[in-house]
């Protein structure tokens, strides 16, 4: 069992150490993602071949990147696959974007909170600085203790870590990012990660192992700046597929400006501007329950997404 004594501004600078940091590649390795063993498998296709594909959706606050997520798990699961979808932006908002009710939303505890579990786990008390703690925790029964249901669906929120160890190599950090990491690399569901911008939970070697990079944008020059900026990071980061999603799309000449200010990254689809998002949440209920044309666009990018990974 290894372990690691941490501190606040610490770097461990043994390789292994540095190893673990960037979950489980070291910064100078050559990225090796999910489709490089598959196609040496002869098992290319994710889609059809039932494997579940990884899929992390970002976006600048408030484009909805967050609907997008809840409608296409909910898709998902109802064409009868397996989904895990893991909610990783601060604000945590996905529960209601799958349409979890109030009264189990209202028990759903983020994983970063959960003291007792993070000191069981990784044998480092949370928040506490120069003590030593594992850096390979079992993660493996997550999604089964900790989630939520819904309609063939689990959710799991893993939550912010406080600002005093935000920077830090804490146990919660090793603890969330080897969590993503067991998801990506060693279950066959389908995993849908709502992301913020940061991309804060991904190390390197974890995002290599993500099939696509969907970045919601709106039709306004500040979620372009900000989709180019996702796009550095996923490109530092080592994830081998980013595609654009537009959303809150009123016509072609929408369509057209995405295209235009952001050319270098391939249009998945688009989701129309919809007055039944904003009805879907004041019901309490996800925009998969009441509205049949984001059903039908989100489908036609669920399709677009499984021709891009043939």
């Amino acid at each position: 069992m290894t372990t690691v004594r941490h501190g606040k501004g610490e770097t461990p600078s043994h390789p292994f150490f540095r190893f673990a940091m960037c979950a489980f590649l070291p910064p100078c390795a050559p990225v090796l993602n999910r489709s490089h063993f598959l196609t040496a498998l002869g098992r290319n296709d994710t889609f059809s071949q039932g494997l579940g594909v990884k899929i992390a959706i970002s976006g600048k606050g408030g484009v909805g990147k967050t609907t997008l997520a809840g409608v296409m798990s909910r898709l998902l699961a109802s064409q009868g696959s397996r989904v895990v979808c893991i909610d990783a932006d601060p604000d945590s908002n996905l529960a209601g974007a799958i349409g979890i009710p109030q009264e189990e939303l209202d028990q759903i505890r983020p994983l970063a909170q959960m003291k007792e579990f993070i000191e069981e786990r990784t044998g480092a008390k949370k928040g506490a600085y120069g003590g030593f703690f594992k850096l390979n925790p079992k993660v493996d029964d997550i999604p089964d203790q900790f989630s939520v249901a819904k309609d063939g669906l689990r959710l799991v929120v893993l939550g912010t870590i406080p600002q005093g160890g935000g920077g830090c190599f804490c146990p919660e950090n090793v603890l969330l990012k080897a969590f993503l990491a067991h998801l990506f690399v060693e279950r066959d569901e389908y995993v849908i990660v709502d992301m913020e911008a940061g991309l804060e939970h991904l190390g390197r070697g974890t995002s290599a192992y993500v099939d696509a990079l969907l970045i919601v944008v709106e039709p306004g020059r500040r979620s372009f700046q900000t989709a180019r900026q996702i796009n550095s990071l996923s490109q530092d980061l080592g994830v081998p597929r980013v595609y654009i999603v537009g959303n809150k799309v009123t016509g072609p000449s929408d369509i057209e400006m995405i295209e235009q200010h952001l050319s270098g990254l391939p249009l998945l689809g688009s989701i129309s501007l919809s007055e039944k998002v904003a009805q879907a949440d004041r019901l309490g209920v996800s925009p998969y329950d009441i509205d049949d044309q984001i059903r039908r666009e989100v489908g036609a990018i669920v399709a677009g997404l499984a021709d891009a990974l043939r």
